[in-house]
């Protein structure tokens, strides 16, 4: 994929692996959506990256979600790329965790993401072109001790990855879904605590972590190589995340089940 004169959408812009996405990809060319809860933070990335819309709003605010979406395909005549990227960690033992923590981890990183998406499926398959990336996490393909309500949204968000890529293999829309290790951000300073609290603090495997732009870069490298599932880890995380690799087989035969009519012939046995 040749980014320059792409519009690319990113949630979760105004830092971490979201703002690194932004910037790379308007130094490759292409006119970024810049979206996140704080605008002053959003118009400090929105500075490094020439053109650029910013559409602030939560996540969880399904209405101004839709404004936003009708916004951004407006924009330009439409958006060819989009990462689901925000998202909130957690730092607490299940035995401790409260229900709403659980509630709110999977609200954000997993059922917003799918509405993002949701909301841009259509035009990019009426198009027959466009690009969904879903951040996931090392944390979805391994399960992680005191991070149990977001292994179990980034292993969500995977599935429907997954599965979204084989409905929309015949369409020209590319699915990527991208498994993060430890990156250097904020990601363990803002993870709930056991009862919901923002933890304030962050771990040392975090702050020796893979710089962001360095993590950005391979990520959109992989994705312009047309690569379904990236790995963008080190050393033992890297390790991990490779026994768990999902092989390119596998997403080939559930696309060709697609190809020969499965969608097709379990609807019409409605």
């Amino acid at each position: 994929m040749d980014y320059s004169g792409k519009v690319a959408w990113i949630t979760g812009a105004s830092s971490g692996i979201g703002a690194a996405l932004a910037r790379e990809l308007a130094a490759r060319g292409a006119h970024v959506v810049l979206s996140g809860r704080d605008e002053a933070r959003l118009a400090e990335v929105a500075a490094d990256c020439g053109e650029s819309l910013i559409l602030p709003f939560d996540v969880r605010d399904e209405a101004a979600l839709a404004e936003a979406t009708a916004k951004a395909i407006g924009w330009k005549g439409g958006v060819d790329i989009a990462f689901a990227n925000a998202g909130i960690s957690q730092r607490s033992r299940a035995l401790k965790t409260s229900m709403k923590v659980y509630r709110d981890i999977i609200e954000v990183d997993l059922t917003a993401q799918i509405a993002f998406s949701q909301g841009l499926i259509g035009h990019m398959a009426t198009r027959g072109s466009g690009a969904l990336g879903f951040i996931s996490s090392i944390a979805g393909k391994v399960g992680v001790p005191m991070r149990t309500a977001y292994c179990a949204a980034k292993f969500g968000l995977a599935g429907y990855a997954d599965a979204l890529r084989a409905e929309l293999s015949q369409t020209g829309v590319s699915v990527h879904t991208i498994y993060p290790g430890s990156v250097a951000t904020n990601v363990s300073r803002n993870a709930l605590t056991a009862g919901g609290e923002r933890r304030g603090t962050s771990d040392p495997a975090i702050d020796n972590g893979i710089p962001a732009d360095v993590a950005a870069r391979a990520m959109l490298d992989a994705i312009a190589a047309g690569t379904r599932e990236i790995i963008v880890a080190e050393g033992g995380e890297l390790a991990m995340g490779e026994l768990r690799r999902t092989p390119d087989a596998l997403f080939d035969q559930i696309a060709g089940m697609v190809a020969k009519g499965y969608m097709e012939k379990l609807e019409a046995a409605e």
